[in-house]
């Protein structure tokens, strides 16, 4: 996760309106929500790619989907990975939409930022981000990452935040993305926001089967999930509060390329995240993990229940 100075990012965002807050806390689409302003095309189609757990792959299906009844055609490349290697490929033209969460892109580009209130994120996303690469409108669906234990180790170590890891120093084991270990939102800020240091760091994978089973079975102490997980509630897991806010908003929100920025894919984006609610995206992300269903079938039988599909 490198520091970078995006010059680019400050001139796109000198065409920034002041955002507009509706009443439901999404970005209003007038004024564009983000640099560019327009002038790319869809017509050629989009190329939209999803980071490699569950839930970024059924919100790539839902952006598909709207936007196919929108009439863009699109290409779905799913799981293609992390950050890391994502935003690289939306810059070269790899992909050219990916579903973003406005704090943890936000302390990507810039890991010391300090806002924390959806429309300053959104601000400040427009100042750092390269320049070719806008957000559009964010919208009210929103998952967070949350550290959790279990009630037996809430229990035994008397663990209830943050904040009380810090008591343990050098005892307890930490299991996440390979990439959280470098992160903010991860083993850097715990360690420079609380002070915590963990025995040993375990990389698994994204709120998914190997980091879950790790702590079910007890192999790791903590576990970096996802709040719209549907195992915390499941499992009785207990979610360690966050007193200093080391963890900011995630709104979901549309990371593009300027290129494909035309205001059919803005209408159609807008729509879904003035629909797309956190209670709906946490059960579509049951559906596909414990119904075993297909990301793409569970997107598509959410759109055309919500009338995103009609044809215009």
């Amino acid at each position: 996760m490198n520091r970078r100075t995006l010059l680019g990012g400050l001139f796109a965002a000198a065409s920034v309106p002041a955002l507009a807050a509706c009443s439901s806390g999404i970005t209003s689409l007038d004024g564009g929500g983000s640099a560019g302003g327009g002038g790319g095309s869809s017509k050629d189609g989009v190329t939209i790619g999803t980071a490699n757990f569950t839930e970024n792959q059924v919100l790539g299906f839902l952006y598909a989907a709207v936007l196919e009844a929108a009439g863009v055609k699109t290409k779905v490349r799913p799981n293609l990975g992390t950050r890391e290697i994502l935003i690289p490929a939306l810059k070269g033209g790899d992909i050219d939409l990916l579903p973003e969460y406005q704090g943890a892109l936000l302390h990507y580009l810039s890991p010391k930022a300090e806002a924390t209130e959806e429309g300053e994120m959104q601000n400040a996303l427009a100042m750092a981000l390269p320049a070719g690469l806008q957000v559009l409108p964010y919208g009210m669906a929103e998952d967070s990452d949350a550290f959790v234990v279990t009630q037996e180790t809430a229990d035994k170590y008397g663990l209830s935040s943050l904040a009380d890891l810090k008591k343990q120093n050098g005892k307890l084991v930490i299991g996440a993305a390979p990439e959280v270990k470098k992160r903010e939102v991860g083993s850097v800020g715990l360690k420079d926001v609380y002070g915590v240091e963990f025995k040993e760091f375990k990389s698994l994978d994204s709120s998914g089967p190997l980091v879950k089973g790790a702590l079910k079975k007890g192999d790791v102490d903590v576990a970096n999930l996802f709040t719209t997980d549907t195992d915390i509630v499941a499992n009785k897991w207990v979610v360690l509060t966050d007193p200093k806010n080391l963890i900011p908003g995630q709104h979901i929100v549309p990371l593009i390329a300027d290129r494909k920025a035309d205001s059919t894919v803005r209408k159609a984006l807008a729509e879904l995240g003035n629909v797309l609610s956190t209670a709906d995206l946490t059960e579509l992300n049951r559906q596909v993990d414990k119904d075993k269903k297909d990301p793409e079938d569970v997107a598509n039988a959410y759109a055309k229940e919500k009338g995103l599909t009609k044809q215009a």
